[in-house]
């Protein structure tokens, strides 16, 4: 017997399977959502611990308005001429075979692609106008500057808000009709209301109005546009400067508005072609737009260079440059820069120095980017503790008197952890890193290292007196997280710092402030687990109730996250603040939207010998602003912005964007107010733009007879040399006072030019001491201008003539005998005794794999002459005629290597005593013929003079140990026309 049973079999595999698929998407989609959740809740859970979290709703706000929008924006339109171009098709048009087999297969989708393109398009229209939330909202908050542009009169705050909105709505607008047009064109093809055969194209009515519109919508936004780019001009380079010269303001400009007229009445013409159905008035119209673009914006401006402004440029453009040398100085806060003539002396007499005597008593002797590692050899007490490297540098006032030092915290390092880098140490124990070390900058102990004023563990100095929070659990190198926290009387497990040679007397601490989230229920740490992807977080026994984890523990990026506006300096530097150790990061308002200021990229501008220029930068700017001063607390992570220029438009508008995230800035406290300073990078940007807008006429802007350069560092030649802090004055000034300062020499192609002194600049960093009182010099820039009748050494020079000197070159072979390497420190410029003073400390560290640089000599420069001494102190008086009448900080060193000076001869070289001088010239005779040998493969003679340049070194050190050293040299430099080094 058969039966119809068996087809039906296969039913209930294909509904099972059917089920299972959806079951398993439905899943999937559910992981991948709650994925998501816990990434935006975890977000949540870290803003509203640091009570940011107007910040957060606002970002989420804003990308999702602007998402639906750029959503609708552009899916409606779609989806509209999507609609009429197929509702609209002619029913009965005799289509071709090859159109009839394409609707064949594209009818069974149809309704699928008309919902679905649109949804396609969509998306991707949201995404990418999500993207422009912050222009848009900057454009609702604009606020108005009061300073017009020179071309249109137009205030610059529509430059900064407005223009950039108007460009990214003119492009959206056009990409959305642009998609229109050609998906109307598709979509009238298939269903044959566009017809192409035997040399004939055929456009239904319906197709031709909705095609006629669609393609006059959008000549009249290119219309918009090319008015637009009239405006933007004031932002672009052009041959010479930033904005238009005489070309772009006679000839391209106008230009452009042709243009735009065209457009328009073109636009027009495709939509009386709408209704008349006649193509040719449009399309002649288009050609005659496209030979027009060509003749406006190209041949006339080309006629009017070649033939009007190349004969007769400076005539022509002064105006123009002179637009730009204001736009720029205004755009960069260059525009009040003191300049002062400066005739320098560069004659060495006795006493030359006692009227700056309190200058020279703080000039900085440690380097802080080389003694890093001596700092680590005395401080560092475990492996797992770390300093940055460079140092920081900062000032304190201790016992009334203000004090230049050089600092840093001793962090986390978890990388020395070995074996014992378990979840668990790396997690709960090792959470912290402990205290700051403070070092003077103008000392030096007798053996070359620096005088501490806050060291060792548990603390003692000055800091420790003051009983500050020493533990640092927000830090450049603090783990990537920390869980933390107990109930009151549970036992610590915190490694707090280590006592004892065997680690067992190590003290153990608890977190007890509110630095992080809490982990103390479940659901909170399966987010965290998801997050870190660490499934201890959710199982370990030691994570209760009240844990916190901590997490974005970088200062910079936890200042980056809550002012997302904010472009950051590159050196945050740590200062102890009201007992409590704090980050001070300087925030940046900037724009590449001012008009007529020269753009610079940011990353290049910063660059130098401690900061790397990047393979690729863009960042371009053309205008900047030190609008925020932001805290990071060390303990407990807590973020405090402060509103430091409150004029700023920028800052303005974000203000209204994230309001209540900022303080006004006569909220910093006193103690905070005394350690704020100039910043760094920006001080870098405008050096970099005063080497071309230090001048004021545009006759030499043009001729670009006076262009100026920063100096390359002395000891890595590839790179700028950095700005320096110092507490120093000006010889405008009455009294010393905390500046940075840089110098200028000669700009050239190809360094050729002469590196001789040509600007010095200071800019004053001491913002006062009093609460809601901001000094009136602070930020004021002061610039010297080298008088070119005195020719002064610029540093490569001054390096040159260090390294070539025999004198210095002899003591400088003895110093690096052996297992030693010499380190030549910064090489500070310094405006004293009325000329430049050259300064630069010479180290000496072992070459193996324990490195400690000491202090050994002094390096001293003034004019054409130079010292080489084992104190500045010493070098000083050596150089200034035995008496300089300076202070410093080493007076009352007496180095442990330390030799009886000699005296002086007749051709102004420091002679050494007696046997020391014989021996001296002994070793330097030794080391030459030593060299010889080896040039000419001799071996045996090389062995007989390195025996002899070993006794003769012996012979030295003897003399030295009896107090019969020759540790100074004073000789004439080589005349500034010298080589330099490099």
């Amino acid at each position: 017997m058969t039966t119809t049973s068996a087809p039906n079999q296969a039913t209930p595999p294909n509904r099972s399977r059917r089920i299972v698929s959806i079951t398993l998407a439905v899943i999937a989609a559910l992981v991948v959502a709650f994925f998501v959740f816990a990434n935006l809740y975890s977000d949540w859970l870290w803003f509203a611990q640091l009570g940011f979290t107007g910040v957060l709703t606002t970002q989420w706000i804003g990308r999702s308005v602007m998402f639906v929008v750029g959503f609708l924006a552009m899916a409606v339109p779609v989806w509209g001429v999507i609609q009429l171009a197929y509702r609209l098709r002619p029913v009965y048009a005799r289509l071709s075979s090859q159109l009839d087999r394409y609707q064949e297969v594209v009818e069974p989708l149809r309704r699928l692609a008309m919902w679905g393109i649109p949804i396609f398009f969509g998306f991707f229209a949201g995404f990418a106008a999500s993207a422009q939330w912050e222009t848009t909202w900057l454009w609702v908050n604009g606020v108005a500057t009061s300073v017009t542009d020179p071309q249109f009169g137009l205030d610059t705050g529509f430059y900064l808000f407005g223009m950039p909105f108007y460009a990214a709505a003119l492009g959206f607008a056009s990409a959305v009709v642009l998609v229109c047009l050609l998906l109307t064109g598709v979509v009238s093809y298939l269903y044959g209301s566009v017809r192409v055969g035997q040399r004939e194209l055929r456009i239904s009515k319906a197709a031709r109005i909705q095609l006629a519109i669609l393609a006059g919508i959008y000549l009249l936004l290119q219309g918009a546009s090319l008015w637009l780019d009239r405006f933007r001009s004031l932002v672009e380079p052009s041959e010479r400067i930033t904005g238009p010269g005489y070309v772009g303001a006679n000839a391209v400009i106008p230009g452009q508005t042709i243009l735009a007229i065209a457009a328009v009445i073109v636009a027009l013409a495709f939509f009386v072609t709408a209704f008349l159905g006649r193509w040719r008035y449009p399309l002649i119209g288009t050609a005659l737009l496209v030979v027009s673009a060509i003749v406006v914006g190209a041949a006339i401006p080309w006629a009017v260079t070649t033939f009007q402004v190349r004969p007769n440029q400076l005539q022509l453009e002064s105006q123009y440059f002179q637009r730009n040398l204001e736009g720029t100085k205004a755009a960069y806060g260059i525009d009040k820069v003191e300049k002062e003539n400066f005739q320098a002396t560069t004659e060495a007499e006795a006493g030359q120095l006692r009227n700056d005597a309190e200058s020279t008593a703080q000039l900085r002797i440690m380097d802080p980017a080389i003694i890093g590692p001596t700092v680590r050899q005395l401080e560092q007490y475990r492996a797992y503790y770390q300093f940055t490297n460079p140092l920081d540098v900062d000032r304190y006032t201790i016992n009334g008197q203000t004090q230049d030092t050089v600092v840093s915290l001793r962090e986390l390092n978890m990388s020395q952890l070995g074996d014992a880098a378990s979840w668990q140490n790396t997690t709960l124990v090792y959470t912290h890193g402990y205290g700051m070390v403070a070092a003077a900058g103008n000392e030096r102990t007798a053996d070359g290292d620096p005088v501490f004023l806050e060291q060792a563990i548990p603390g003692t100095g000055f800091l420790t007196d003051l009983k500050y929070e020493p533990r640092v659990y927000f830090g450049e190198t603090s783990p990537t997280y920390s869980i933390v926290g107990a109930p009151e009387g549970t036992d610590p497990i915190e490694l707090d710092y280590p006592l004892g040679a065997d680690g067992g007397s190590d003290t153990r601490t608890t977190f007890s402030g509110d630095g992080g989230p809490s982990v103390g229920n479940v659901f909170n740490r399966l987010i965290y687990a998801l997050k870190f992807q660490s499934e201890q977080i959710l199982f370990s026994d030691s994570v209760n109730a009240d844990s916190q984890i901590l997490y974005e523990r970088r200062p910079k990026d936890r200042v980056q996250k809550v002012a997302p506006y904010l472009t950051l300096d590159s050196d945050p530097y740590p200062t102890v603040v009201d007992g409590r150790i704090k980050w001070v990061i300087d925030g940046y308002t900037t724009s590449a939207n001012y008009p007529y200021s020269t753009g610079v990229s940011l990353s290049r501008a910063i660059a130098d010998s401690n900061n790397p220029a990047p393979t690729y930068a863009l960042d371009d700017i053309n205008y900047i602003r030190n609008s925020v001063k932001a805290t990071v607390d060390a303990y407990d992570g807590s973020v405090n912005l402060y509103a430091w220029d409150d004029e700023d438009p920028l800052l303005q508008a974000w203000q209204k964007v994230y309001p209540s995230s900022l303080q006004p800035w006569s909220e910093m406290s006193a103690d905070l107010m005394s350690h704020v300073r100039y910043p760094t990078d920006l001080m870098k940007v405008q050096r970099s733009m005063l080497g071309v807008y230090h001048v004021d006429d545009p006759r030499s802007f043009f001729q670009q007879d006076n262009r100026w350069t920063t100096p390359n560092d002395p000891q890595d030649p590839a790179t700028f040399q950095p700005p320096y802090y110092l507490t120093m004055k000006m010889p405008s000034q009455d009294d010393p006072t905390y500046s940075m300062f840089t110098s200028f020499i000669p700009a050239s192609q190809g360094g050729q030019a002469r590196n001789v002194l040509t600007g010095y600049l200071a800019v004053d960093s001491n913002a006062g001491n009093e609460k809601g009182t901001k000094r009136d010099d602070y930020g004021r820039l002061r610039m010297l201008v080298i008088d070119s009748a005195t020719t002064v050494p610029g540093p490569g020079q001054v390096q040159n003539t260090f390294d070539s000197d025999t004198a210095v070159s002899s003591q400088i072979n003895i110093l690096q005998q052996g297992q030693s390497e010499v380190l030549n420190g910064n090489l500070l410029t310094l405006p004293v005794g009325g000329g430049l003073l050259y300064v630069q400390p010479v180290f000496v560290q072992s070459s193996g794999d324990t490195q400690l640089p000491q202090l050994r000599r002094v390096l001293v420069a003034f004019g054409n002459e130079i010292a080489f001494e084992n104190t500045l102190s010493e070098a000083l008086d050596t150089l200034f005629g035995g008496d300089s009448g300076a202070n410093t900080g080493d007076e009352a060193v007496t180095p442990s290597d330390q030799g009886e000076g000699g005296s002086t001869d007749g051709g102004g070289t420091v002679a050494p005593s007696g046997d020391y001088a014989a021996a001296l010239q002994e070793a330097g005779d030794a080391l030459t013929a030593r060299q010889a040998a080896l040039t000419s493969g001799d071996l045996a003679a090389f062995a007989q003079q390195d025996a002899r340049l070993t006794a003769a070194v012996q012979r030295l050190l003897a003399l030295e140990a009896e107090g019969q050293g020759g540790g100074s040299t004073a000789t004439p430099a080589p005349t500034p026309e010298a080589t330099p080094a490099g």
